[in-house]
């Protein structure tokens, strides 16, 4: 038998959001730069996604949700069989050595065919709860690679297959673990990022303005935000700032989210799998508020790692008021130390070398390289 050629094709299938996306980007450009070739597959709505997966083969398949009663489900199964064979067809030219899912129905037609075609597969899941789609093909896949040490709905019989990673970040995010807490003096500007995830969060606008207009008056002129809104939103959430005197940047999307992220004191945000991977890799504090139509309240188990840790604080969004995030607040930037011990707790969560760790993981399965001693004891 010929050796293995160094240089293989992978096939990633992700989309629909960029909790999905992100972490395949960050595993696609890593995968690229070890001289291997990639192809994306994912539906109209992750291809859309700006800065992800530019240059890279792209393929949008369809793929229904399983949704809607009986002929909702009759139709998702149509869209499901398209895609797989269109993906078979795919396969036929490319030759991936693996095809590798995020989650998400996007990707299930993409793994529906690599197990048609005998393919070596594996799954992440970003979350701290097996999403349902992992969970059903979580019997067939050969690796299931996990962001969390523990993950709800995991089956017992499949726990052989799991390999904890962490979540793939970008090179942009990884680089603010090198750079030191931002100082903060009495009197120096307090900055506070708040951020609702892909889509923004109305209740960030509706409940922050107010909960900071609560703060002592001294500390409200020292601060500064940055806040995601809704565009439906983002006017009255301006107009509430300026009648509080508390200065304020507001847009619908941050494309410089990572920087903001820099310089940020402390973060105010939903708990999805890429803001919780993203502040435990830069060791920044936070203020969290669970999405609590979140599948299987998968937000809520995003954050106990990290609350239990110290690195941030959690909200019930049933909870979640001007008073309460005040009081938050308060215990977090006016206690001396509090927000520098909570980021240097929360970076103790990060675990900065996930990217590495799944392209090398993803190497030895399809035999490509051999697994070191000091990896073996691990």
């Amino acid at each position: 038998m010929s050796p293995r050629p160094k240089s293989l094709h992978f096939v990633l299938a992700a989309g629909g959001t960029g909790g999905h996306m992100v972490p395949a980007h960050a595993l696609g450009l890593e995968l690229i730069a070890r001289g291997h070739r990639v192809a994306l597959v994912t539906d109209e709505r992750g291809a859309k996604i700006p800065n992800l997966f530019d240059g890279v083969q792209t393929h949008v398949l369809p793929a229904g949700r399983i949704a809607g009663g009986p002929i909702g489900w009759a139709k998702a199964g149509r869209a499901i069989w398209e895609g797989r064979d269109m993906a078979r067809r795919l396969y036929d030219t490319f030759r991936p050595a693996a095809v590798i899912g995020f989650g998400g129905y996007p990707a299930m037609p993409a793994m529906l065919a690599a197990f048609a075609d005998k393919v070596p597969t594996a799954v992440h899941e970003q979350n701290a709860v097996l999403g349902r789609v992992n969970r059903f093909i979580a019997g067939q896949v050969d690796r299931i690679f996990t962001a969390y040490p523990e993950i709800a709905k995991l089956r017992p019989r499949h726990e052989g297959k799991v390999r904890l990673v962490g979540n793939p970040v970008r090179d942009v995010v990884l680089s603010l673990r090198d750079q030191p807490f931002p100082a903060l003096t009495e009197d120096g500007v307090f900055r506070v990022l708040v951020t609702g995830g892909s889509q923004g969060a109305t209740v960030l606008s509706e409940v922050v303005p107010d909960g900071l207009g609560l703060l002592p008056v001294n500390f409200r002129r020292r601060m500064q935000v940055t806040q995601q809104c809704r565009p439906e939103g983002i006017e009255a959430v301006r107009a509430r700032y300026a009648a509080l005197e508390i200065p304020a940047d507001l847009a619908t999307y941050l494309p410089d989210l990572p920087d903001r992220l820099g310089w940020a004191h402390l973060v105010i945000a939903r708990a999805g799998a890429s803001t919780i991977a993203e502040l435990t890799v830069a060791g920044r504090p936070a203020i969290l508020v669970p999405l609590p139509t979140a599948m299987d309240d998968h937000q809520t188990a995003n954050v106990r790692e990290l609350v239990a840790a110290g690195g941030a604080r959690s909200i019930p969004q049933s909870r979640f008021t001007p008073v309460e995030l005040a009081k938050q607040m308060q215990k977090l930037a006016l206690e001396p130390g509090a927000l520098v011990n909570a980021a240097a707790r929360a970076k103790s969560c990060g675990r900065p070398d996930a990217t590495r760790a799944m392209a090398e993981a993803l190497e030895e399965m399809v035999g490509l390289r051999a697994v070191r001693p000091e990896e073996q004891a691990a």
